[in-house]
């Protein structure tokens, strides 16, 4: 009985047929397929022929006959009444009537019919209630219902408990597996179906072998799907149309389109599905020409195309990156009636995109009477990889205003939008609406996510978005390891990677950005390990990973290994410019100069980057003219065109060489906006040279337009701390807090035996802290017998001191001193700026112990040998 059951109405007793004599005999027994409804039901059989028997035996009382009631329930089902028809069912069942299979039937198809989830599940609960044995014809209408459903589990359940079952049974639980993606399953039963019936084998028909090849080419399984294929010979479907399309698209999905095209030419007959279905095999497996090549064949053979071939048609050309091409194919489309076709139109805006034609993509979207999500998600997709991110999320906010719901593909793009825009409110929204959608759990939008939070500074909400999923892909790892790297939380970085490797082989956009990490805090055992990876697996040689090698030995200091790797890539004008900064960043600007003659002799052609690292050489060797006449060869020798980051080394040039006023009229002079950083770098040059006024008038200029980022506030705070302007200093760090910046700690790393450990400024926790704090102690007390003054040895004023320094690289060399060899050079790696008072710290420890140490800092490497550091004490000169 149904968990709602409803008493017969007087209303529904009128609608019924009843005798009209009062004497007229009691209808006869009859045998029919029915349902008895006992009260206390034992164990019973669905059987076809049961008795049926009157309400009242009394033979001149009115008798209902259950006939009536299951042809007005039939009758109601055909009409689509599906509440009335239950309500009849219930009224029937309140009287303890027979009911026959094909009402069950008829109400269990129109449940489906109509997706009546909990309709159909009250009939389903009636139907167990019986505890009856099903019948193939009830037990295959229960089964259609709850794979619609998608209760594949109770489908399962129906299925074991029809002691007889039909190919539709198979068939029906064959394609529910395949549909919900659960081809392992599906196969499985398929399997199990080729020996039911005791070992001789259920035969399978035209149904079956179709959805059995398509799971094949679901899977990309080939060998499976030619053991299936072997099966259609068998069965002799091998000229069956059906299944041999089904043939063709599994041989195309799973790319072997050679076997497709083989199968292809030996049918007796095509129809349009086998030319779609070969034309678009040849478009998803990249080869274009051969796709148009069928389609002009499909002409030639009089068979007319449909929207389905034309998008597949036009998608091809987009391969083959013709432009004339594409118009012509375009022409066809319109002349023959399929320009309101939106699955065609869609394929023509993705054709012109292909090859970066906006305008015409823009055209035809905004001629579009109706568009579906694959429209706007085209066009955001346009706009993103054009690289017009603002475009893309201007897009994105009309298709909103049009409600129509993004799909994953759309919110992954707007969410690369936004993390090159830096958007982090929209990209927060982005994921909400991902939250609810369910779309989070694809990979696209996770690692879309990942790589937004990174950019814009909040790598913890990375984490947490990287925590939860289930099953990462290889893009998963590298997002997050590149953004923990970008966050300066490289020593983090390793320690994913490290975990990676135990689930997936790295690739060549994972291994660039681990040797970076590897590089940033001069991990050199670690990078060397990754640089044999790459040997042992073939990699060395692959896209970015060469350079990636020569600049993780560049940051590393060891130049020596930089060389000998720089040797295979002469030819690679990124390798250059990689040597060139090197040099810069050594402090060696001549050398870089002479490096720079020397590529231009090796006939290598210099880009926009070689310049900016150029022009940083003459800068750190105080060669303002050689810097000047290298603008002006850029622009006429090399036709390259400045942008700001030339712009701004052209103003550090002139302004760390103490051409203030000359700086301040190139950037007024400028024939583009200057942005903060080319202020940037005349603050930089007014802290060098203590010029407070235009220090704040380069300031006022950056915080008009950047409120937000930390190093110029830096900056400030160190020309009024320079210039012993302590209330201004206040004022400014006052600022600082208002707005929400909080200074990275200082953070030094020294890698030693191979392991790499950090140092944190103010932090206690290593376990060797106070034997570093007390060899610390030791040379302090060396530096005050020998005359230094207090505020060289001890920490400066702790204000100015979170800022510019933190002074982390004393505790990671004394840890270095402590645990290495006498002799042995030291190589440390910081998070910020070197103080002054570290910078003469250093310099004396390392004549003291007669060793070179070496600190990389944000800015350049520190080489120290016997009490004097490579830079020559460039810009500590005059400071406190």
């Amino acid at each position: 009985m149904l968990p709602t059951m409803a008493a017969v109405s007087a209303k529904t007793l009128q609608n019924l047929q009843f005798p009209t004599n009062p004497h007229q005999k009691p209808t006869k027994y009859r045998r029919t397929k029915t349902l008895l409804h006992i009260p206390n039901p034992q164990k019973t059989h669905l059987r076809k022929e049961t008795l049926h028997f009157p309400l009242q035996t009394n033979p001149i009382d009115t008798v209902i006959t259950t006939n009536n009631f299951d042809s007005h329930i039939v009758q109601l089902c055909l009409n689509g009444k599906l509440n009335e028809a239950l309500s009849c069912l219930d009224s029937v069942q309140a009287l303890n009537l027979t009911v026959e299979e094909e009402t069950y039937v008829a109400v269990l198809n129109l449940c489906k019919g109509k997706t009546a989830k909990s309709e159909g599940r009250r009939v389903y609960s009636c139907l167990l209630g019986l505890k009856i044995v099903l019948g193939v014809e009830i037990g295959n209408a229960l089964m259609g219902m709850l794979v619609k459903f998608g209760d594949l589990g109770d489908a399962w359940k129906v299925f074991g408990k029809m002691p007889e079952r039909d190919v539709y049974s198979w068939n029906v639980l064959v394609g529910g597996y395949a549909k919900a993606g659960w081809f392992d399953e599906a196969l499985s039963l398929y399997h199990k179906m080729l020996w039911a019936s005791g070992g001789d084998g259920m035969r399978p028909d035209e149904f079956t072998l179709p959805c059995v090849l398509r799971t094949c080419g679901g899977m990309s399984d080939l060998g499976r799907g030619r053991e299936v294929h072997a099966h259609v010979l068998r069965f002799g479907y091998g000229d069956h149309s059906i299944v041999v399309n089904a043939m063709i698209a599994m041989y195309v999905k799973c790319g072997d389109v050679v076997s497709a095209r083989i199968i292809f030419d030996r049918m007796p007959r095509r129809n349009l599905i086998s030319w779609s279905t070969m034309i678009s095999g040849y478009g998803k497996n990249g080869d274009g020409s051969e796709a148009l090549a069928v389609f002009l064949m499909m002409l030639q053979a009089a068979v007319g195309p449909n929207c389905v071939t034309m998008t597949s048609v036009v998608s091809a050309c987009g391969l083959l990156a013709d432009e004339r091409l594409c118009e012509q194919v375009h022409g066809y489309v319109i002349t023959h009636g399929f320009g309101c076709e939106v699955s065609v139109c869609n394929s023509l805006i993705r054709m012109y995109l292909s090859f970066g034609n906006l305008q015409d993509a823009e055209r035809i979207f905004s001629r579009m009477d109706s568009k579906d999500v694959i429209s706007w998600t085209s066009m955001i997709s346009g706009y993103e990889e054009s690289g017009l991110s603002d475009k893309a999320v201007k897009t994105y906010e009309l298709m909103e205003a049009e409600g129509i719901m993004p799909d994953a593909v759309a919110i992954a793009t707007v969410v690369s939008a936004c993390a090159s825009l830096g958007l982090l409110e929209m990209g927060i929204k982005m994921h909400q609406l991902a939250e609810r959608t369910g779309y989070i759990s694809y990979l696209i939008v996770s690692n879309g996510l990942i790589d937004l939070y990174s950019k814009c500074w909040c790598v913890n909400n990375a984490l947490e978005v990287f925590n939860q999923i289930r099953k990462k892909d290889i893009a998963s790892w590298t997002s997050i390891i590149h953004g923990l790297r970008i966050n300066n939380r490289c020593l983090e970085a390793l320690f994913f990677f490290r975990q990676m490797m135990f689930y997936i082989e790295p690739n060549s956009v994972t291994l660039p950005t681990v040797l970076s990490a590897c590089g940033r805090i001069g991990a050199l055992m670690h990078g060397k390990e990754i640089h044999a990876y790459t040997l042992r697996f073939g990699l060395a040689f692959d896209e970015f990973i060469p350079n990636a090698i020569i600049d993780m030995y560049v940051r590393c200091g060891r130049m020596n290994y930089a060389w000998n790797q720089f040797h295979y890539q002469k030819n690679d004008v990124a390798a250059w410019n990689i040597m060139l900064t090197g040099q810069v960043e050594m402090g060696k600007g001549a050398l870089g100069i002479k490096l720079f003659r020397r590529m231009i002799a090796s006939n290598i052609q210099p880009d926009a980057i070689t310049f900016v690292a150029l022009f940083c050489a003459c800068s750190r060797s105080g060669m303002v003219e050689e810097g000047l006449r290298y603008f002006d060869l850029m622009k006429q020798d090399y036709l390259i065109e400045p942008n700001l980051k030339h712009y701004a080394c052209i103003v550090d040039l002139l302004g760390r060489a103490g051409q203030l006023e000359q700086a301040r009229d190139f950037i007024q002079k400028m024939p583009i906006n200057p942005d903060p950083a080319i202020w940037g770098a005349l603050l930089n040059a007014c802290r060098i040279h203590r010029n407070v006024e235009l220090g704040e008038l380069a300031a006022q200029r950056i915080f008009e337009v950047d409120k937000k980022h930390l190093g110029y506030y830096i900056l400030l705070c160190n020309l009024y701390a320079d210039s012993a302007r302590w209330d201004e200093l206040a004022r400014v760090r006052k600022m600082m807090k208002e707005t929400g910046l909080i200074v990275d700690p200082g953070c030094s790393w020294i890698e030693v035996k191979g392991k790499v450990h950090a140092f944190l400024s103010g932090d206690d926790s290593h376990p060797q802290v106070k034997e570093i704090v007390a060899v610390l102690d030791q040379f302090y007390k060396k530096m005050a017998a020998a005359g230094y003054s207090g505020s060289e040895m001890k920490y400066q004023d702790i204000s100015k001191a979170e800022v510019l320094c933190g002074h982390s690289e004393r505790l990671a060399i004394a840890f270095g001193l402590i645990s290495t060899a006498p002799g042995t050079p030291i190589w440390v790696t910081k998070n910020l700026y070197m103080c002054k008072g570290c910078h003469v710290v250093v310099k004396f420890i390392s004549m003291v112990v007669r060793r070179e140490i070496s600190v990389r800092d944000t800015e350049q490497l520190h080489q120290f040998r016997d009490g004097v550091c490579s830079c020559g004490d460039e810009g500590y000169k005059g400071r406190t």
